[in-house]
């Protein structure tokens, strides 16, 4: 057991519901087990800055069902020079923190991997992240919110989609990752599912429009991600129009009204599991680990895996969604 008696913690990157959640567990589990715990506004900006403070449980009530994050979050690009991370080490020294909590997504924990590189102070990472592409776990925090207020917008989208007999072409968020499109176009019955892990063949996205037309389909719905090769929304719908320009298309980027929200109870219950194990492994000596979910189970995953992996996508679901939109 080790003798980390003052943490801090920071969210960093993209905000993602369920952050809130998991500040609550660590701030909790800290401060049960005798632990001062110290807050960090604006990721490693603010650790480089010293905007740090300590946190008490009263700090993080009636804040589970918030989404966003209390702490605030920001991209750093002093932090990732030698003397930005000076000061963040030098700030962490002057007020004592000898050990640290990590929540965010893949830029965090490659800013981990060189901080930690070059200071030795003990630190367990969470996965808060919308996009779910972080190696070491089968769910991130605030993917199933992001998914689900997805698939509430799309539903409505197909209502009025079926009343005018429309092709409606929705984007979703997904640079790098398509896990969001993926399932979002699963669960809301979408004729064609375009993310960033496979090759688009526009030309059989096409031929499965032209198909559905002559088969008189009230509805065509697709589903593009962001980071898709081909391109998002807008590339899609002129390439519908410039072959088929008597069709009614639509397009619609939902953008960031995937990342608010409260978070469902999915997020928040692994939210808590994460910020409790994250406490413990630190208080257990288990350091330069991201904490993650596999099979149900906490495991915890060295920080360089982290961030030279990805979950990658089933090629059982990739075969459903070309059955299933027959």
């Amino acid at each position: 057991m080790s003798n980390i008696r003052k943490i801090g913690i920071l969210t960093s990157g993209g905000d993602s519901p369920g952050m809130n959640a998991a500040i609550r567990a660590v701030v909790r589990t800290g401060i049960y087990h005798g632990m001062e715990v110290y807050g960090i506004r604006r990721g490693y900006q603010g650790m480089i800055e010293g905007d740090i403070f300590r946190m008490q449980t009263t700090d993080v009530s009636n804040i589970i069902q918030r989404g966003g994050t209390i702490l605030k979050t920001a991209r750093s690009k002093e932090f990732m020079t030698a003397s930005g991370m000076e000061k963040a080490y030098t700030q962490l020294a002057v007020h004592g923190i000898e050990g640290l909590v990590l929540i965010g997504g893949d830029g965090t924990f490659r800013g981990a991997v060189a901080f930690f590189d070059k200071y030795t102070i003990p630190a367990v990472g969470m996965p808060g992240t919308i996009d779910k592409d972080l190696a070491g776990t089968d769910f991130t925090i605030g993917f199933d919110t992001a998914v689900n207020t997805a698939v509430s917008a799309i539903d409505k989208i197909r209502d009025t989609a079926e009343a005018h007999d429309r092709i409606f072409i929705v984007e979703l968020m997904g640079r790098d990752a398509g896990y969001i499109a993926l399932n979002s176009g699963i669960s809301c019955g979408a004729e064609d599912i375009l993310i960033p892990e496979t090759i688009t063949d526009i030309e059989e996205v096409l031929c499965r429009i032209d198909a559905g037309e002559r088969r008189k389909k009230t509805v065509q719905l697709i589903v593009v991600a962001e980071g898709d090769d081909y391109g998002g929304a807008k590339e899609v719908h002129e390439s519908i129009l410039a072959r088929f320009p008597d069709l009614d298309v639509r397009s619609c980027v939902l953008g960031h009204i995937q990342r608010g929200g409260s978070p469902t109870y999915a997020d928040r219950v692994l939210a808590s599991r994460l910020g409790h194990a994250a406490v413990n492994a630190l208080r257990a000596g288990t350091t330069q680990v991201m904490a993650g979910i596999v099979n149900n189970e906490v495991v915890f995953t060295p920080f360089d895996k982290v961030v030279k992996g990805s979950m990658p996508i089933s090629e059982d679901m990739l075969d459903m969604i070309r059955v299933l939109s027959v």
